[in-house]
């Protein structure tokens, strides 16, 4: 619960709140489409009251695309993180209950996975795919669940020779039934600290291929403005300062929420 979490994790909890809030919100936040151009360009912050983080070098309300970006970055974080924690579990539950040959060649897929770093692999993935969000949380999930499947493994083998396990079976349960019914649930309670980890790692690659242009090009996002602003860094750092700081905001409370996350386990599991 929260009065058992460190300071940072209730203040990465608070801005990461406000940030899920701003993403609902954007619409009424900032009404209209972000990509629109309504004002002088290279507006400086603070100095029109229509647009308090000024326009970039097209006239497009920084503001809005701030707000519009949050949406986009949250979504693909928290979707690629869901989708890649998800086929973590399904591959790590079914190696370590079911063992043998099949532990085997999941371990050897899941290891060729993590030769990859996760970044050249969903790169790889959005230029052959397309640049568009689908695409894009494909590419994180299947380049980030590793990490999951050897996690929820190693739990599962070593809670398959519990007395319960041993009892479902007595009871003519099938092994699959066992696995995802009785070993499972006490399995994914570590996951919960990697997700943290996940939805950071989710938004930094999103934020990267942006940069990159390997992203919808109907959208706005963080990496997107950073990309957008770097032809101007000179005259107008703002346009990459601000969405910089928004990845960095973002990333630095989902991380501070899994950390708290995780120690709140470990304190938990020492009980």
């Amino acid at each position: 619960m929260m009065r058992h979490w460190s300071i940072g994790g209730v203040i990465g909890a608070a801005v990461l709140a406000v940030l899920v809030l701003v993403a609902i919100a954007a619409p009424w936040l900032a009404p209209g489409d972000p990509l629109d151009i309504v004002g002088r360009p290279l507006l400086p912050p603070f100095t029109d009251p229509r647009f308090p983080l000024g326009t970039d070098q097209l006239g497009r309300n920084v503001f809005a695309g701030l707000v519009h970006g949050t949406r986009v970055s949250l979504l693909v974080g928290l979707a690629a993180a869901a989708a890649a924690i998800g086929v973590g579990i399904l591959v790590g539950t079914v190696a370590g209950f079911l063992g043998g040959w099949t532990d085997e060649g999941l371990m050897r897929v899941t290891e060729a996975f993590q030769t990859i770093p996760t970044f050249l692999l969903a790169l790889a993935m959005v230029s052959a795919l397309g640049a568009s969000t689908v695409n894009v949380v494909l590419a994180i999930a299947i380049s980030s669940w590793p990490a999951t499947a050897r996690l929820v493994r190693a739990e599962i083998l070593s809670l398959k020779s519990r007395d319960y396990v041993d009892a479902a079976r007595l009871a003519g349960m099938s092994r699959l039934g066992i696995a995802f019914r009785e070993v499972l649930p006490g399995a994914v309670q570590p996951v919960l600290a990697l997700i943290g980890i996940t939805v950071g790692v989710a938004i930094l690659v999103e934020s990267s291929l942006a940069f990159l242009g390997l992203s919808d090009p109907n959208q706005v996002s963080w990496g997107g403005m950073v990309a957008n602003g770097r032809a101007v860094l000179r005259t107008a750092p703002y346009l990459v300062a601000i969405p910089g700081a928004a990845v960095a905001v973002a990333v630095l409370s989902v991380s501070l929420v899994g950390d708290a996350m995780g120690r709140r386990l470990l304190v938990s599991r020492e009980r």
